[in-house]
């Protein structure tokens, strides 16, 4: 379905130099936007698509780019300036045409209310993160936009550069921005954010050519965006570049591209598509709260979601069984035995996989944890005596496999774990957040609605890590009563 919007658009690409083949349609609706569809079945390495670097929207295209520069500002915080500013323009912007197919901001928990935050987060990988990412965005805002008021109060409208309008874009920046070159850095690249995402399920990928701007320009000549090098799923320098195809009804305003032109960016074709299908692009392989967190939605049934166990709440559960003195010199030793945890942003954490499987650093800690104190001493002057515990597999658990570790006592903690890290998400059950799903509009309550995917997916692993404990003791039960039936057979028989 072609809106007014989108028409302006495809009219604002053209006049802008862009390209686009036959074989796609862009279909906008209410009540999802705007995706790109197959006409025809699309061929891997073909290239679909072509954008001007110099007509995307960043720090040094933008007409505030003197201002954003003279107050040194950079990176996202830079290109959110740039935004706030070309919308401001309204009309005369040289991007109107493409500022109106772009929501105001995007649903991302960065732009819900802290109520919202609270109510719909509680318990989630994402509750604490948004919160401290809204504190400081808050601050950033404080400290370097709003200065700019005064440094060029006759050019910059304060309507536009509030913390309401600072927080929309970037939240367009998080869910839309792409990685240009080292020139251009950061910005937003029209058509190309028009393709939706699909976890693990690329259709075409977004390349972009060395910069043309030499070392005066501060930029290294000839040098491609390496993340973006790396993360594509097919040799670049293999690809035969297809002819793109003329614009929609054959426009002859399109501009002609030269093939490996350092200006333009492309969308390359990474298999086939058939005729119908929605073209998908890629953010990477993630789970629900990253989705969610950068970009706004979720997926049912997401491979890679994780769930993660805080260090703090694992010696919470120890302090309720031993004195504190007994879980500092046992986390001690677990760290000199060269064990960590994953950390981000001063948190330790353990993962628990899609599957329930515990990280191995966490059984072992667990192990260490429970060891009776006969053996703890003895391990411990043993990794004392040794000096590096990598030197002596008498010192080390590494060898150990995880049936070894996981004791009924290690198994007991983790189901004791797993209802500690449940209790987080407040007193309605998974079946409750099952229910609410049923009945709730992914299009018209996206809140609601991806927050509670969020949970559940959640609750899921923290149900298979509870079974995950069980069967692994039932194991341990079930092969110790068959050694020792083993055991009294050879006994008869001797």
């Amino acid at each position: 379905m072609a809106t007014r919007r989108l028409r302006a658009f495809k009219r604002w690409m053209k006049s802008n130099g862009f390209e686009w083949s036959d074989s796609l349609e862009f279909v906008d609706t209410p009540e999802e936007g705007i995706a790109v569809r197959a006409l025809s079945q699309l061929k891997e390495g073909e290239v679909v698509a072509k954008m001007p670097k110099e007509a995307c929207l960043t720090i040094k295209t933008s007409g505030a780019s003197e201002i954003i520069e003279g107050a040194g500002l950079g990176g996202h915080l830079g290109l959110a300036v740039a935004i706030m500013y070309e919308r401001s323009l309204g009309g005369d912007s040289p991007w109107y045409g493409y500022l109106q197919v772009l929501p105001q901001q995007e649903c991302l928990p960065l732009v819900w209310t802290l109520n919202e935050v609270n109510d719909l987060l509680c318990g989630t990988e994402l509750h604490q993160t948004v919160q401290e990412d809204k504190t400081l965005m808050y601050e950033d805002w404080k400290e370097n936009i709003l200065p700019l008021l005064d440094l060029a109060p006759s050019e910059l409208n304060p309507e536009f550069f509030s913390v309401e309008q600072y927080f929309a874009a970037k939240s367009l920046i998080t869910s839309r921005g792409f990685e240009i070159d080292d020139y251009h850095g950061s910005g937003m690249v029209p058509l190309a954010d028009l393709f939706n995402h699909k976890t693990g399920a690329e259709d075409v990928h977004f390349t972009a050519m060395p910069s043309n701007y030499d070392a005066d320009d501060d930029v290294d000549e000839g040098i491609v965006d390496e993340e973006l090098a790396e993360n594509s799923s097919v040799d670049m320098s293999e690809l035969e570049p297809a002819q793109v195809g003329n614009c929609i009804g054959s426009d002859s305003e399109c501009s002609s591209v030269t093939e490996g032109d350092a200006s333009i960016l492309e969308m390359i074709m990474i298999k086939d598509v058939s005729s119908g299908a929605e073209v998908f692009n890629t953010y990477g392989i993630m789970g629900n709260a990253a989705l969610l967190h950068r970009y706004g939605f979720t997926e049912q049934d997401n491979l890679f979601d994780i769930v993660n166990i805080d260090l703090e709440l694992v010696l919470q559960w120890c302090s309720s069984l031993f004195s504190d003195r007994q879980c500092r010199t046992r986390v001690s030793l677990w760290r000199r035995l060269g064990y960590s945890a994953s950390d981000s942003e001063n948190s330790e954490y353990f993962e628990i996989s899609f599957d329930g499987e515990p990280q191995t650093e966490l059984l072992i800690l667990l192990y260490i944890m429970l060891l009776p104190d006969d053996a703890y001493h003895k391990l411990d002057l043993s990794v004392s005596v040794a000096g590096n515990c990598h030197e002596s597999s008498e010192t080390s658990l590494s060898n150990m496999s995880k049936k070894s570790v996981l004791t009924k006592e290690v198994c007991n903690a983790l189901l004791s774990l797993a209802d500690m890290r449940e209790s987080l998400y407040g007193s309605k059950s998974m079946e409750d957040d099952i229910e609410a799903l049923g009945r709730c509009s992914s299009v018209s309550e996206r809140k609601l609605y991806n927050s509670l995917v969020l949970r559940i997916s959640e609750r899921k692993i923290l149900q298979k890590l509870r079974s995950y404990a069980s069967q692994s003791h039932k194991s341990k039960i079930t092969n110790h009563s068959s050694a020792r039936k083993k055991l009294k057979r050879t006994t008869k028989k001797d």
